[in-house]
């Protein structure tokens, strides 16, 4: 599967599936939201105290398994390389996150406060490898 199709289905879909690595090397698994920044990089808003982020700051090496709301249907696997952007590096970013998937908020002061408060990051995958590049 070309990567500009993988895009593409993440510009249409946000719900998925997160792979990491735990220490012993089984993967750990988190349901997430996901989204594409300007540089087309996958991102994904979490917290500090998150397994995944510890995981992703031992070993960057990620996947996710994107599907459509519904659940059944086509999916897409992504592969990457990742970085943890933290606070207060993260605020306007996590800012673009929540416009990009949700629109205008309503107070986007309280919205900063509540990142903070929450000690919320963002997650930025690069992608490597997309597919399944066949059905069945």
């Amino acid at each position: 599967m070309e990567l500009s199709v993988g895009l593409d289905y993440v510009r249409a879909n946000t719900r998925a599936v997160l792979h990491t690595y735990r220490r012993d090397g089984r993967p750990q698994l988190s349901p997430v939201t996901v989204a594409l920044d300007a540089e087309e990089r996958v991102i994904i808003s979490s917290r500090e105290t998150a397994i995944k982020v510890h995981n992703l700051r031992r070993d960057p090496r990620a996947s996710l398994c994107v599907f459509p709301d519904r659940w059944l249907g086509r999916w897409v696997q992504l592969d990457g390389t990742t970085e943890i952007l933290s606070l207060p590096d993260a605020l306007e970013p996590l800012v673009e996150y929540y416009r990009g998937l949700r629109g205008e908020h309503p107070d986007w002061d309280d919205y900063r406060r509540a990142m903070v408060a929450d000690q919320r990051l963002l997650i930025r995958m690069t992608l490597e490898r997309v597919g399944p590049d066949r059905q069945g």
